[in-house]
């Protein structure tokens, strides 16, 4: 008899995937307001959970319940924003261009706009059980764009992702739209994912987590004989520059900045500033010490589940091994094995530069401190950094607007650019851009946050010489849907 979070068996994977593209026919023909309805009766179902919700999560990922709640209200305020921009309608990008017999030869009627994939698998995040996982952004991106959906729990938090389904399942039936349109299910074993991505149904993939596991899924979707995108959103080492003038003036605030962005959530955020850029000098070393001190009075804390402990005291170890790396401040260890203590680190540049494992992700609370000759030293050695989420320029008025390379340079690298601050903490906004150059994600076109994300799951669809009566509403002459379009 199986159990309820068993793997789903390969055979039903088709069976699976034919009902959640026979959903997509159905609610592809929906108008938007019927998508927004749903997002919003998801935020209900989702806020209706409670306190039992909540504890469940608590006690799946070791997160406090102060974070989850404030993560589940994000959750809920994404589906609402997401509604509300799927109902306005500019993600759709209506673009009409009026037909001209007078020119030679005549100009026909073009229109164009963005038109649903097909079904997306949404792969669930450890570190967010409620905001990327089974109804964060990627799920509510997709339905918003009238997509269906086939989400994959993550394992580190199954009941958790079972009680959110059920939920949505609530907001469907209340909807009266087909409990097909959101499917979930479980699966560990590899090749239950490879299958779920390689399917011929599958017309895209959301994801949230390591690199190694993202390229995987990159690579089964480019090999299929119909390639299929992956918005695989990979993580980030989150550079920091520091300039010297800055340094002097603002040492000691910025080390207690700084040492709470690095341990915030025990360091499990993509967005943890896991290298720090400065210059020599003695704005540097007044820094290195407040920061020292503040690290060293942190106690290290119980990470989401043991599989993520073990990872971060591995490449943690391995980091602190390298040639020229020197330990700075370690944290208080506990006495439970799940805990990822603080830990800083220091190298100088000629190291950093000779050693690309240096540059690799410490997934946790630790963070390089690059020690850096002077300015030019640190520009070489943002030019040389990969593709980033973030990264983060911090100095005077003056300092910045004399370091115009540098910031061309963290600008080039990073698809947010951040000055004076500190790059934890992802605003839900239209604005937003969380995606970078690869590898922090697979493509940086795209965000991962914010209602552009709904983007990811649409394609331009043209229509020429069309009569108006057979045109979708969004392209029609009248506008009857009222939404935001270039016509010309």
């Amino acid at each position: 008899m199986r159990t309820p979070y068993a793997d789903i068996a390969l055979e039903d994977v088709d069976a699976l995937l034919q009902r959640s593209m026979k959903a997509f026919h159905t609610y592809a023909r929906q108008p938007l307001t019927t998508r927004a309805q749903l997002l919003r009766a998801m935020a209900v179902a989702l806020e209706a959970g409670g306190d039992a919700l909540i504890r469940t999560a608590m006690r799946e990922t070791n997160l406090p319940e102060a974070r989850l709640r404030g993560e589940r209200s994000r959750t809920v305020f994404q589906l609402n924003s997401y509604a509300e921009a799927c109902e306005q309608g500019e993600w759709l990008e209506v673009r009409i261009d009026h037909a001209n017999a007078a020119k030679t030869p005549p100009k026909p009627d073009i229109r164009k706009m963005l038109v649903p994939l097909g079904p997306v698998l949404v792969y669930g995040a450890s570190n967010f059980p409620f905001a990327y996982s089974t109804a964060g952004g990627d799920t509510a991106c997709a339905l918003a764009a009238g997509c269906s959906v086939v989400v994959k729990a993550h394992p580190a938090h199954p009941e958790t992702s079972e009680t959110v389904a059920a939920a949505i399942g609530q907001a469907l039936a209340e909807c009266g739209l087909p409990a097909d349109l959101f499917l979930h299910v479980h699966g560990k074993a590899p090749e239950i994912g490879k299958a779920l991505v390689t399917h011929p149904c599958t017309k895209a993939v959301g994801f949230t987590g390591s690199q190694l596991a993202g390229r995987t899924l990159f690579d089964w979707a480019c090999a299929r004989p119909e390639p299929i995108p992956v918005f695989a959103e990979m993580g980030s080492v989150n550079p920091v520059f520091l300039l010297p003038q800055k340094l002097e003036a603002d040492a000691t605030a910025l080390a207690e900045m700084y040492a709470g962005s690095i341990t915030l959530g025990v360091g499990q955020f993509c967005t943890n500033p896991g290298l720090l850029f400065a210059p020599e000098g003695q704005g540097l070393e007044t820094f290195l010490a407040a920061l020292t001190h503040a690290i060293q009075q942190m106690p290290g804390q119980r990470m989401l589940h043991p599989g993520i402990a073990d990872s971060y005291a591995a490449h943690r170890s391995k980091a602190l091994s390298q040639s020229g790396v020197l330990s700075l401040a370690i944290g208080i260890e506990g006495s439970d094995p799940g805990s990822g203590v603080p830990t800083i680190a220091s190298v100088e540049a000629r190291h950093f530069l000779e050693n690309p494992l240096l540059h690799q992700e410490v997934f946790g609370p630790f963070s390089l401190v690059v020690r850096c000759r002077d300015v030019q030293e640190m520009l070489e050695a943002c030019r040389r950094l990969e593709g980033q989420l973030t990264a983060t320029v911090m100095g005077t008025e003056e300092e910045l607007a004399q370091s115009q390379e540098l910031l061309e340079a963290a600008a080039a690298i990073a698809g947010r650019i951040i000055l004076n601050g500190v790059p934890t903490g992802v605003e839900v906004c239209q604005a937003m851009q969380h995606g970078g150059p690869y590898p922090a994600c697979t493509d940086s076109r795209f965000t991962s946050v914010g209602a552009d994300g709904i983007k990811r799951f649409a394609r331009p669809q043209a229509y020429q010489n069309w009569p108006d009566a057979l045109l979708p509403a969004a392209l029609r002459e009248a506008n009857p849907l009222k939404i935001p379009r270039t016509v010309a």
